[in-house]
């Protein structure tokens, strides 16, 4: 392939080509560095460039390959990092202007690793402010487009790092992910987006006070391809000092059970997918079934019950953070944090008390005893990640009725947050214009079987990405 085409290129591809010194890792920075400045202005998906700290890491590892030192899973392949993660020189800005001069000294668990991997860091991928919704907006970098159709939401809260994935900046992304903030903006741009096992990627930082992002929340890789991410998972999940809930267990577990039976998920009786939606879970648990799954639709209410409690659980540990939203966030932050609310008094009546959480936690456990019962007979399942396609932008904050269906069709996104296990978006069509795909969760730190899963499906994807913004 020509030059200029290496930002096309897997990770995978990137990885073996450097390695085998057919291209150099300065050559594969600087093509993605101009696919950024060529495409990034039309969806605005990173926000800062680190041009010359990227050719100088990039030349760098170019004499580590000649004077042959030992190379990492990643080495010289670009990849961008989420704006509201610690990484050491810039700035954490969490989109809030008051925060553009948040210098970060050390980099974050997450950031070290592929940095130890050998990743070259090109650039900052942009975020909601204090990355809080599923749209990707801030006061400090502005809005992010879905390069399939602007008016549409990439996602969010990696809305970012999704569309810079699926225009072709970077073949991998870095994410985050407490209600779908990595899936959904993989499934919103036609990417794979994996939310790992909590304690399977170490992660510590400024907001470690949280108990929903110690309990819930995790890093994870963005990509164009299942491949890739389990490059990327295998680079980020190194051990770390830095992080008290790091689990060391190996990416490849025993082989399970055949025939592998596979639990359709459809609708636990909050929003029922759309045409679009329910047609590529048939297809998907077909091509599933002549892979020699067995697919069995199952109902699960238990799913029902997690999704109202990750509302309690988490939008109760926001609240101890409004203060700092209201005085540092943006209008559309301040909007969107009250339609949420307003959906959970609907639930719950007044604020709930601190036995109401309590009671919340004690719950989850017993919720997810239930879910691991189930997936002794049904090691994987096969849900939709959301109800229905991209939303228009901003429809969180058009009103509480919006917000209410926004948060219905996601159901999914919470619910698998609140049970801990690993979950794949993956991409596998395109339908009026927009992306549609699948979500498949595993047995916890059963990533490898999940990623088993997802190759089949995507083997038979109509979706091809990079794409130029439409």
């Amino acid at each position: 392939m020509k030059t200029e085409e290496i930002w096309k290129w897997t990770a995978g591809e990137l990885a073996q080509a450097i390695r085998t010194k057919k291209v150099s890792s300065r050559e594969a920075v600087e093509s993605c560095l101009q696919r950024i400045e060529a495409v990034n202005p039309k969806v605005n998906a990173i926000v800062e460039v680190s041009r010359d700290e990227a050719i100088a890491s990039a030349e760098a590892a170019d004499r580590a390959l000649k004077s042959g030192e030992p190379l990492g899973p990643l080495h010289g392949v670009p990849v961008s990092i989420k704006v509201n993660t610690d990484q050491a020189g810039l700035a954490t800005t969490e989109g809030a202007p008051a925060f553009r001069d948040n210098i970060s000294a050390n980099d974050s668990p997450q950031v070290a690793n592929l940095r130890k991997a050998g990743a070259v860091l090109v650039g900052r991928s942009n975020t909601p402010a204090f990355s809080f919704r599923w749209f990707t907006n801030n006061q400090l970098h502005g809005k992010t487009l879905n390069p399939w159709d602007g008016s549409r939401t990439p996602g969010g809260s990696s809305g970012g790092a999704a569309v810079a994935v699926a225009t072709g900046m970077v073949p991998i992304a870095h994410g985050n992910d407490l209600a779908g903030s990595i899936r959904y903006p993989a499934y919103a741009c036609g990417v794979a987006g994996l939310r790992p096992t909590v304690g399977r990627i170490p992660s510590w930082s400024k907001m470690g006070y949280s108990l929903s992002i110690q309990t819930m929340g995790v890093q994870g890789p963005l990509a164009r391809t299942v491949g890739d991410l389990r490059l990327a998972l295998a680079s980020m999940s190194q051990f770390s000092p830095d992080d008290p809930t790091f689990v060391p267990v190996p990416l490849i577990g025993e082989p399970l059970k055949r025939p592998i039976r596979v639990g359709l998920v459809k609708d636990v009786g909050i929003a029922p997918p759309s045409t679009a939606v329910n047609q590529t879970l048939d297809e998907a648990a077909a091509r599933l079934t002549a892979a020699g799954y067995m697919v069995e639709e199952v109902e699960m209410p238990q799913f029902a019950e997690a999704y109202k409690l990750w509302h309690l659980l988490c939008m109760e540990d926001f609240r101890t953070a409004m203060p700092l939203v209201e005085q540092f966030g943006d209008e559309e932050i301040k909007q969107s944090a009250k339609n949420f609310f307003a959906i959970g008094e609907e639930w719950w009546g007044a604020a709930p008390q601190l036995s109401d959480v309590l009671r919340g936690y004690a719950r989850r456990g017993a919720l997810i005893v239930q879910l691991q019962q189930i997936m002794e007979d049904y090691p994987l399942l096969l849900l939709p990640s959301s109800a229905e396609q991209a939303f228009e932008q901003d429809a969180d904050i058009t009103s509480v009725e919006n917000m209410r269906r926004v948060v219905a069709a996601q159901w999914s996104m919470m619910s698998v947050a609140v049970f801990g296990v690993p979950a794949l978006s993956v991409p596998m069509s395109v339908v009026g214009g927009l992306p549609v795909g699948v979500q498949i969760i595993g047995r916890k730190f059963r990533e490898d079987t999940v990623f088993d899963a997802a190759e089949i499906i995507e083997a038979h994807a109509t979706i091809r990405t990079p794409i130029d913004p439409r």
